[in-house]
């Protein structure tokens, strides 16, 4: 399949739009595979309850579809990033962000659910919002990174929390995934990232939130 490369977006806009479309593509029709092996290999599948396997499955649907809008503001902010390391750092993030995809896919597998039924309504906004956080510059785009990367780390920590005790698989998954995301952030505040506004961090938690809340149901 198609992979981000470092300085893919040297290309002419026609040819990164291309790119930025095959991305899209692949994502939504779940048409990924990780780089790593999953978190859980060798990770014993517990018997889970009725209850726990559907409290399970929606919260790893949540993350799932937390990485379907992952890729999509990757895609945007490097489309729109002007400087050419911030790009393929970018480029970077979304490597192992695509590996998380592909985790947290093969998992709702093994629980016997489906992904979200709105991803493509969630990639379509999370596209149009990196879009708007990489015009604002260099500096906005990777404070919107951190920012995103926090609110992700906390969200992660609280599903931790909130898996069944004996959903090892699940859990091991969702521990790299945090560890990933918490690099990911420092990356971007090391590269110069700008403390957003507290409206603007105000209003990505409000629609990160509606997001958990119908993704874990549909």
């Amino acid at each position: 399949m198609a992979r981000w490369r470092a300085g893919v977006y040297d290309a002419p806009m026609i040819e990164s739009l291309i790119v930025a479309f095959d991305r899209a593509l692949h994502t939504l029709t779940n048409a990924v595979t990780a780089a790593r092996p999953t978190p859980a290999s060798g990770v014993p599948d517990a018997e889970l309850t009725v209850e726990d396997r559907r409290r399970a499955a929606g919260l790893m649907r949540v993350n799932h579809t937390g990485e379907v809008c992952a890729q999509a503001l990757y895609s945007a902010q490097a489309f729109t990033a002007r400087d050419r390391s911030i790009r393929a750092r970018f480029a970077e993030a979304a490597r192992e962000e695509e590996d998380h995809l592909a985790w947290t896919h093969e998992r709702l597998d093994e629980l016997g659910a489906h992904t979200s039924l709105f991803n493509p309504l969630w990639y379509a906004g999370s596209f149009a919002i990196g879009l708007a956080a990489g015009i604002g510059g260099d500096r906005w785009n990777l404070g919107f990174v951190v920012e995103t990367e926090r609110q992700v780390e906390e969200h992660l920590t609280a599903h931790l929390d909130r898996l069944p005790a004996n959903d090892a698989r699940s859990r091991a998954i969702v521990e790299q995934m945090r560890d990933d995301e918490a690099r990911h952030g420092a990356m971007a505040y090391q590269a110069g990232g700008m403390p957003l506004p507290f409206p603007v961090r105000g209003a990505m938690r409000a629609a990160a939130d509606v997001m958990r809340a119908l993704a874990y149901r549909a």
